[in-house]
């Protein structure tokens, strides 16, 4: 079968959008004659992001199902039914050849209208817990991408694959260590501790970094502390850079001997890709405490240590410390992330659809 047009579908989150737009741009890499459409849903940020990607989109009326009860789930549903046969008119009128589906209530009214249309059917599922969308698809796909192993409790139908999950290619580049501390404006080259907590940045973290930070320094470690947009901090130091994003990620993972992170899917498979021993603290505002379970799929390799959020502020100076004091251990825990790592995910996925199409 000619593959001619692809639809994506899948958002809500950026660890839905950004995915998708890197196994797109991989298969356009691969077929540059193929067609690539993406549904969404409207008012979500993947109407923003995907164009801004290069690639055009329609929105859906879909939303998310309100775990409570609640008279608003109603609508919900009937916004559900209405998105499935508008999905069905879509496909129809695209022609689609495949569907990839990359999770989040976005893709569910998509995903069900190619499965009834025979349309085939592929879903990656970035977590080490699977969201309830890809659950429901299970029996429809014809390949699942798992960003993790171990997943059978999830995908019983022994159609999922460890593939792991894309991530930014230009964070394996190549760095010079003398531009990486030019750019946080570092004039020597010490252990390194790096802070991320995602772009609004994660209030408990922030807190507990505030609160240690100047013990790290005193101890001879630089610090680089991504505080998202919703923390303000004042303090300066030669060895301390902070700000509200970190463009070159790349320059960060290149210094940093031990990362503090929160646990999304894309997070944890970029710090195991680049090697980076680290601490995470999960979110305990997520749907099936999910990076929870992504966090100890990076502890059973060895790389990785956890923190649970409520006792972040206590524990993590101290934690980090014992890890900085320790270059064995965390030599072993950066061999065994990268011994685990899979960095080449993306092109895995693409050279598998094009197999199974």
């Amino acid at each position: 079968m000619k593959l001619r047009n692809v639809v994506f579908t899948g958002g809500g989150t950026g660890g839905h959008i950004f995915p998708a737009v890197a196994i797109a741009n991989a298969l356009k890499s691969e077929k540059p004659d193929i067609h690539i459409q993406f549904i969404g849903a409207l008012g979500k940020m993947e109407m923003q992001r995907v164009p801004e990607a290069g690639y055009p989109i329609i929105g859906l009326p879909v939303s998310g199902l309100l775990r409570r009860i609640t008279f608003r789930n109603i609508k919900v549903l009937y916004n559900a039914i209405n998105s499935y046969f508008q999905a069905r008119k879509l496909l129809r009128k695209i022609d689609a050849d495949i569907v990839i589906g990359t999770g989040g209530f976005a893709s569910l009214p998509v995903c069900m209208a190619a499965s009834r249309m025979k349309i085939p059917l592929f879903i990656w599922e970035g977590n080490g817990f699977a969201g309830l969308t890809n659950k429901l698809l299970n029996k429809s796909a014809k390949r699942i991408y798992c960003g993790f192993d171990r997943m059978d409790k999830h995908f019983r139908h022994g159609n999922w694959i460890h593939s792991g999950n894309p991530i930014r290619q230009e964070l394996l580049e190549k760095v010079e260590t003398q531009d990486a501390l030019r750019y946080f404006g570092f004039t020597e080259k010490r252990p390194t501790i790096l802070i991320i907590g995602g772009s609004l940045g994660a209030g408990s973290i922030n807190q507990a970094v505030d609160f240690a930070f100047q013990r790290w320094i005193d101890s001879g470690y630089s610090v680089i502390w991504q505080t998202g947009k919703t923390f303000q901090t004042t303090h300066s130091h030669p060895q301390l850079w902070t700000g509200q994003f970190i463009k070159e990620m790349k320059y960060a993972y290149h210094l940093a001997d031990l990362v503090v992170s929160r646990s999304g899917a894309l997070s944890v498979s970029e710090i195991m890709a680049c090697g980076v021993p680290a601490v995470f603290i999960p979110s305990p505002n997520v749907t099936d405490d999910h990076q929870t379970k992504n966090a100890e799929k990076a502890i059973q390799t060895g790389g990785a240590k956890m923190l649970i959020d409520e006792t972040v502020r206590d524990k993590l100076g101290p934690a980090v410390l014992d890890l900085m004091q320790n270059p064995t251990e965390l030599a072993e825990m950066k061999k065994a992330l990268l011994n685990s790592a899979k960095p080449n995910a993306t092109q895995q996925i693409v050279s598998d659809i094009l197999i199974h199409r």
